[in-house]
């Protein structure tokens, strides 16, 4: 293995340290109360190394959403293999959207601080452009089901596969968002048990996209 090779695997090693080093910090903390000082000595580097690596504490953050859809990516396509219809590979996405926004709840936070705010993705390398690709390559995959789905006959014809994912992701984050901050409410106020609620949501949308 020459230098140049042996740096560059440094690097990135010590990129992944740095990320491991925030989520335990931001997870912990939370982003508002962290700061670039209680990474740098969570990582033991100085703020300066830190800085050479991301360049704020929102990048980093963002770092960390990329590692978030890496893990929403491999549950989406394990969710899919296990099903025929395009229609049932929809609905097993959707199973695995609410999982993942229960099991990794401080990943699926990050996600939701992205899509909240205006990024400047012009930026080839930048972590802010890799999460808006890794974003629509998600999206994609919802897609592919729905297409999927058109030609088995499981989905009506007519439905526009890319734009129907996108309206399945702003309405599955919206109900993953009730049930995350009105779960006790719903249940004490309402009589409503929040994970009928998803269930109900999936139902719905499945419908909507049924003949």
């Amino acid at each position: 293995m020459g230098t140049a090779e042996r740096r560059e695997r440094e690097k990135i090693r010590r990129k992944n340290d740095i990320v491991d080093a925030a989520e335990r910090i931001f997870f912990s903390k939370g982003l508002e109360t962290a700061t670039m000082d209680d990474v740098a000595a969570e990582a033991e580097l100085s703020k300066g190394t830190l800085y050479l690596y991301f360049k704020s504490k929102e990048e980093l953050y963002l770092a960390i959403n990329e590692r978030g859809f890496h893990i929403l990516q491999k549950l989406f396509a394990a969710a899919i293999s296990n099903e025929q219809s395009g229609l049932e590979k929809v609905r097993a996405i959707g199973r695995a959207y609410f999982e993942f926004a229960q099991k990794h709840a401080d990943y699926f936070n990050a996600m939701l601080y992205y899509e909240s705010r205006k990024m400047d993705v012009s930026e080839k390398n930048s972590c802010a452009r890799a999460c808006e690709q890794m974003g629509s390559e998600t999206l994609k995959i919802v897609a592919q089901a729905i297409r999927i789905g058109i030609d088995d006959g499981s989905i009506r014809p007519g439905v526009h596969p890319f734009r129907t994912a996108v309206v399945l992701w702003g309405q599955s984050s919206g109900i993953v968002q009730v049930h995350s901050l009105k779960a006790k409410h719903l249940k004490e106020k309402h009589d409503v048990d929040p994970d009928e609620i998803m269930r109900l949501s999936l139902e719905m949308m499945a419908r909507s996209l049924q003949k």
